[in-house]
């Protein structure tokens, strides 16, 4: 496999995460309404949490797959994305709730 390659590789999982982030960020508002921050906030903060919760579990060993074409690269990206954009927008959105009070 040839470095374009590679890097094609890594982007489409990179991709795959910060779609499923935004996702996650507007699944964690749907299921926690006093989280939501609005569809926008939810969607920017899911792709920043899919992002980098991503590229966390991938440097852990978490991800299954390590974000490759595959099926469990591809599931790994989607569930590892969409998780930390649900993590991040949980926190921020706590954190946010105990600044207000």
């Amino acid at each position: 496999m040839s470095t374009n390659q590679n890097y094609i590789i890594m982007d489409l999982g990179l991709i795959i995460q910060l779609l499923s982030g935004a996702a996650g960020g507007n699944l964690a508002a749907k299921i926690l309404p006093k989280f939501s921050l609005g569809t926008l906030a939810n969607s920017l903060l899911g792709i920043l949490g899919g992002g980098l919760g991503g590229q966390l579990l991938g440097m852990l060993g978490v991800s299954a797959g390590s974000g490759g074409t595959d099926l469990a690269g591809i599931i790994g990206s989607i569930l590892s994305g969409g998780v930390g954009g649900g993590a991040l927008l949980s926190i921020i959105s706590f954190i946010k709730s105990l600044l207000g009070k």
